[in-house]
């Protein structure tokens, strides 16, 4: 409004007001705004989880309130008519290979893990990730945190990033401690205040190397972090 303000007393003459340089200025002031508004959509959907869509919407020209006068022209093109943002959508999830059912229970609802495709440009190496999620009884799949490795290679041997519940309140849906690790993995023990917690495990269906495991939130309170953790062979060798 201060910029139509601006714009009116800028332009007044002797014969009334330019139309014509009153709607360039407006036709600049939009676009200053649709540009803004796309660096925050940008900004926005740099960390976006599985399942989490953005909608992007664009704005209209700025309404005016009653009795501020409006500029019109008797010629020239209409101004746009602002269009309905679409509606918000739910993404599929695509689950590469087996989905694992934990055991855990909340409700009627079952904690699963599975493996999602991803694509991250500047790593190529990276094409997989790790979701803790849950299914329903009729079978869909929510997210709740989406686990993958942020440099290197998602195959290298070893231990890859670990998730830990984010939630600061306590909820009906903690997400236990969970990762995957790369190799011929037979035990996974995790040590917090010195003492030692064993993991579940299960190979991905994909690729047995990779190893999927998860804490018991009775054994491990989701959220707390680990002290030290370490994968052990079939014979007990430390891997």
């Amino acid at each position: 409004m201060d910029e139509l303000r601006r714009a009116m007393r800028a332009t007044e003459r002797a014969d009334g007001l330019d139309i014509a340089d009153i709607m360039r200025r407006g036709r600049r002031l939009r676009r200053r705004r649709r540009i803004g508004a796309g660096i925050a959509a940008a900004v926005t959907t740099i960390a976006v989880a599985v399942g989490v869509d953005a909608v992007a919407t664009r704005p209209g020209p700025p309404d005016l309130p009653p009795g501020e006068p409006v500029a019109t022209a008797s010629a020239g093109p209409p101004p746009p008519t602002p269009t309905a943002a679409p509606a918000p959508t739910e993404s599929p999830l695509r689950p590469v290979g087996t989905v694992v059912d934990s055991g855990i229970r909340y409700g009627a609802d079952a904690r699963v893990f599975f493996m999602v495709p991803i694509d991250v440009p500047e790593l190529p190496r990276v094409t997989i990730g790790l979701v803790a999620g849950r299914r329903a009884p009729d079978g869909h799949l929510t997210s709740d945190f989406l686990l993958n490795d942020v440099s290197g290679s998602d195959r290298r041997a070893g231990f890859h990033e670990i998730g830990y519940d984010q939630q600061r309140a306590p909820t009906d849906t903690p997400v236990p401690t969970f990762g995957y690790f790369v190799g011929p993995a037979a035990r996974i023990v995790g040590t917090v205040d010195g003492r030692q917690v064993e993991a579940t495990l299960a190979k991905w269906s994909e690729d047995p190397q990779v190893v999927i495991f998860w804490f018991d939130p009775k054994a491990l309170t989701p959220g707390t972090p680990l002290d030290g953790i370490i994968a052990r062979d079939p014979q007990g060798r430390r891997l």
